[in-house]
């Protein structure tokens, strides 16, 4: 009999107290780091920055910070500065250590646990600087306080050299200065992207106009440098959100306090159809939305509704108009700072404060009244907005009962196009979207047909950046990735009626492929956000090359992975000449292996079923990247820039982005 894993042999008696194990200090950190930054790779790598920023901002909501410097340094170790109060350095009572100490290396110590330091204080989950010091090769800290410069260093969250002063000041300046090492034997790669950081610097600084964020890249070849300070805070962040959009009106402020809980709205309506609403809370990108979005929406819809009704804009129309159609074509920013916020969703990004819903819907409520009553254009043109919104969704109203899924796919006919999977369970399901007839045929033949199913897409969908959902839903690609998913669009979509688990686009290495996976990941976007919300949407990455040397074939998914099988390839080929009486190599004029070929994949097509699968669709070999929503905002300005009408802001976009170009179809 086979012992079970798991399970350990005996009575039982061999488990005691010193089987138990504590890990000490900032030891956990290391062991399982996901836990704290979310995961080794670039994303929690940049999660380091923003958990020291984050310091740095707490102290700006206190109202004794105003300027934060971000530098990448030549070594690839960063440096945050801000001249706040200065992390304090004299002994903790309990701790008996320094403060600064215990700051830097105890979880869950620091001023944003005691509201007499911080009121409210950004940061998801609260791991603080203590977790970055764990996942440090090295940190240095300097603080200014009392006309001293104090330093500190530390070593993996060790600390290696005690607390001790390395400078007098002769004014009484203060302020924080850390800079880290982040550890490769922790992440997959410490080569921090200068736009990822820029992106949420930029954000913060919207959203704190008192601050300046300067960003800085001193590494060889890499120079850049930003500095990030907006006067007009919401205003300016919701004309940046809007792109080249055209606003109907100037964009409505509204900001005050209610139930303890400071409140800031800006928004305005442009002439396109989409809703962009993005909600924070303590800085925080809640992708979900939670109760301050509700009150929001709940406010603009009951004041739109009695403005129109008081001011007979209604009085030609049968139409009843509902809160979808007040928020077509409509960009806002809500901001709300909360005491103590408590989260909940899937992605812990949903706010689930009560008293927060009341605060928001009586602020918005009064000011906004007063607002439409003093500028009687603006609320007229709203109106007028929101009236073709809800004559342009009567029209899709039949359009979308045709896209509702009844049963499992009844609403459509799809003889050849998908070929479904004999699992039920979403969970253990999923769909490859594929593009074209060739590869589908390739991907249905080559597939596990328990738990995979195929879609394949003829050409190229509606670009719905651009179409009213009407529109969309006569596009036949559109009403097939609607039916396949089951779980409709935009207002009526259902994610507990999602058919697959994960949705996998799966496209050609070509501009082509490239081209179909931006509208697709825009209608995604669009009408299915919370698919991506949830992480349940995917990206295939089928190799870029095949390289074969007689009866032998390896796949390589980028240059870097071709020139090791080439090395590999050349140490075997010398390894086996040398035992050659001749000692010659088989190499060409160029230094090449004879007999080797390496062929470039442009189409999914021209990999046979076994090879699709062996490289692209088993689970146990195949890479996917999985889509999320990092940064809401510059996702949704990216989307208007790629896919929107203005010609403009694209061609800039492609100028500065040119330079990353690789393997160009020309």
């Amino acid at each position: 009999m086979s012992e079970q894993k798991g399970i350990p042999n005996g009575n039982g008696n061999d488990y005691s107290a010193s089987s138990i194990n504590v890990l000490k200090g900032l030891e956990a950190v290391r062991k399982r780091p996901a836990m704290y930054i979310g995961d080794v790779g670039a994303r929690g790598l940049h999660h380091l920055i923003n958990e020291v920023v984050d310091n740095s901002i707490d102290e700006a909501l206190a109202g004794y910070c105003d300027t934060i410097s971000v530098v990448i340094n030549p070594d690839n170790s960063v440096t945050v500065e801000d001249n706040g109060r200065g992390i304090p350095v004299d002994i903790h009572e309990e701790e008996q250590k320094s403060a600064l100490e215990v700051v830097m290396t105890v979880l869950h110590a620091g001023g944003k646990f005691d509201k007499n330091s911080y009121k409210v204080s950004g940061g998801l989950h609260g791991v603080g600087v203590s977790v970055v010091n764990a996942l440090s090769e090295w940190m240095r800290v300097e603080v200014k306080r009392d006309k001293k410069i104090y330093f500190m260093e530390f070593k993996r969250g060790d600390m290696t050299t005690p607390l001790k002063v390395i400078g007098k000041l002769k004014e009484d300046v203060t302020g924080t200065k850390v800079t880290f090492m982040p550890d490769d034997e922790i992440f997959k790669t410490i080569n921090f992207k200068y736009d990822t950081v820029t992106a949420r610097m930029r954000e913060l600084a919207y959203l704190n106009r008192n601050v300046s964020i300067a960003c800085k890249d001193t590494r060889e070849g890499s120079e850049e440098e930003d500095l990030f300070h907006f006067k007009g805070g919401l205003v300016e962040f919701v004309a940046y959100m809007d792109g080249s959009r055209k606003p109907l009106h100037k964009t409505i402020y509204i900001e005050g306090e209610r139930e303890n809980t400071p409140v800031e709205v800006a928004f305005h309506y442009n002439e396109e159809f989409s809703e962009n609403i993005f909600s924070y809370v303590n800085n925080i990108n809640t992708h979900e939305g939670g109760t301050h979005l509700v009150g929001f929406k709940a406010a603009l819809t009951r004041t739109l509704n009695s403005y129109a009704a008081k001011n007979n804009l209604l009085k030609n129309t049968k139409i009843t108009l509902s809160g979808d159609d007040f928020r077509e074509g409509l960009t806002a920013i809500i901001s709300v700072k909360v005491m103590e916020p408590q989260f909940e969703g899937q992605t812990k990004t949903k706010l689930g404060n009560s008293e927060t819903k009341s605060a928001v819907e009586t602020l918005v409520n009064e000011k906004l009244a007063e607002f439409l009553e003093e500028n009687p254009g603006v609320g007229k043109k709203i109106v007028e907005k929101s009236l073709r919104a809800a004559e342009a969704r009567e029209a899709a109203r039949k359009a979308r009962d045709l896209a509702r899924r009844k049963n499992a796919l009844d609403s459509f006919d799809l003889p050849g196009k998908l070929a479904d999977c004999s699992i039920t369970d979403p969970e253990h399901c999923e769909v490859y979207i594929v593009e074209g007839d060739s590869a589908g045929g390739s991907a249905k033949q080559g597939r596990d047909r328990r738990f995979q199913a195929i879609l394949p897409l003829k050409g190229k969908i509606l670009n719905v950046e651009k179409a009213k959902l009407h529109k969309i839903l006569e596009n036949n690609e559109i009403q097939a990735i609607i039916a396949a998913m089951g779980c409709g669009i935009d207002t009526e979509f259902d994610l507990a009626k999602l058919r697959y688990g994960k949705l996998i686009l799966m496209t050609d290495a070509d501009v082509d492929g490239s081209h179909i996976r931006t509208l697709l990941l825009t209608f995604l976007y669009r009408y299915m956000k919370d698919l991506i919300i949830t992480g349940k949407v995917y990206i295939a990455q089928p190799p870029l090359y095949k390289v074969k040397k007689g009866k032998e074939e390896f796949y390589a998914f980028d240059e870097k992975e071709r020139d090791e099988i080439l090395k590999r390839l050349r140490a075997n080929q010398r390894k086996a000449t040398s035992t050659e009486t001749d000692g010659t190599e088989e190499y060409d004029d160029e230094g090449n292996i004879k007999g080797v070929v390496i062929s470039r994949y442009k189409g999914l097509g021209e990999m046979n079923p076994l090879q699709l699968w062996e490289t692209t669709m088993n689970p146990e070999t195949r890479t996917i990247l999985q889509v999320n929503l990092e940064n809401a905002a510059d996702a949704n300005r990216l989307f208007e820039v790629l896919m929107g009408d203005d010609v403009e802001p694209r061609r800039l976009f492609i100028e500065k982005n040119a330079k990353y170009v690789r393997n160009l179809d020309i």
